[in-house]
């Protein structure tokens, strides 16, 4: 039954998505104002952001250093920033690091930006707060925006992310990615456990359209 409500509350929905997000919007949210151009995962029609953020919400932020890993909009970064942290945003795609800056400034915050296919371009550093919204339907990206949702037909995503994820934290770093019902979970546990990391679900939401998780990511070793 829940299938079928999924199913017809997704049909009806799509459509009209689709025509309202073709177009640069704003949206504003906890006091941060965002412009969001049809290129960007808009955080406001897709739970998984603001049920990060509400977690994130949570820990206490002040003066610790925090890392966005493919910010898109900028929400987590921005509402870190205002609470005080020291955050470092990143995104692959061109027009969202254009939008990170033009936010930023509407904002009045300071974020260090930076253009970076995960880890590659971000200088060797440690933080405090490593924050992880993924792309995780498992398709090829063939356009910038696509990698905010395609993480490859393989989970190519993934593997990158989790060889390269624990030089940038120490032994206490807090690690949080939100997952969907609609991904492949268990791949994603069995290329954590290669890299010798463990997910634990620290956090479960339901709606209508979907089922989402908060994990944190500890390492093995």
């Amino acid at each position: 039954m829940r299938n079928a409500v999924k199913y017809i509350v997704g049909g009806m929905y799509k459509p009209f998505l689709v025509k309202y997000l073709s177009k640069v919007r704003k949206y504003r949210y906890r006091g941060i104002d965002l412009i969001i151009p049809p290129e960007v995962f808009h955080p406001g029609f897709f739970s998984s952001t603001k049920l990060l953020l509400k977690y994130i919400a949570t820990q206490p932020l002040n003066k610790y250093s925090l890392l966005e890993l493919g910010a898109g909009s900028g929400l987590i970064s921005m509402f870190a920033a205002k609470r005080g942290a020291h955050v470092t945003a990143s995104d692959i795609n061109t027009v969202a690091i254009r939008y990170l800056n033009k936010n930023t400034g509407i904002n009045q915050v300071k974020i260090d930006i930076i253009q970076s296919d995960l880890f590659k371009d971000i200088p060797l550093q440690i933080f405090d707060y490593i924050i992880i919204n993924p792309p995780y339907y498992k398709k090829e990206p063939r356009t910038e925006s696509d990698y905010a949702w395609y993480c490859g037909l393989n989970g190519e995503y993934f593997e990158q992310l989790f060889n390269d994820l624990f030089s940038y934290a120490h032994p206490s770093t807090n690690v949080f990615m939100v997952l969907c019902d609609g991904c492949d979970i268990q791949m994603i546990r069995r290329m954590a456990i290669k890299n010798q990391i463990k997910l634990i679900c620290v956090h479960m939401s339901k709606n209508l359209v979907e089922d989402n998780f908060i994990f944190k990511l500890e390492s093995i070793q």
